[in-house]
């Protein structure tokens, strides 16, 4: 059971920090994580909203202050990786692998459905 729930979790270790398959709705309407969603091709997300429109990156800026104000990391260790113009993106995070999952783990628990 532990290792089918991990392999739920959309966030990858990595020695520098993890990795974070995100689905982002722009103009959300407040800026908060909403927990893990399943996609149609069975891949995991962590749904984020923002309030920051999609136009010029703005939405991305959030995405990335929101990261790294929730998970206690400064902005510079938060990085787009990929995705720059889609909703699914792909973020790095540097930093302890371990705290970070574990805080991303206490974000989402409370709000992830199955």
């Amino acid at each position: 059971m532990v290792a089918k729930e991990a392999s739920r979790e959309p966030w990858r270790y990595s020695a520098a920090g993890i990795s974070v398959a995100l689905r982002v709705t722009p103009r959300g309407g407040r800026d908060d994580i909403d927990g893990i969603e399943q996609l149609s091709d069975g891949r995991s997300v962590l749904k984020v909203r923002v309030r920051a429109i999609a136009d010029g990156g703005e939405a991305n800026k959030a995405v990335l202050v929101l990261l790294a104000k929730s998970l206690g990391v400064p902005k510079s260790s938060v990085k787009l990786l990929s995705g720059a113009t889609s909703r699914l993106k792909q973020i790095a995070i540097d930093g302890d692998p371990a705290r970070l999952g574990e805080t991303l783990r206490e974000l989402t628990s409370a709000k992830s459905i199955d």
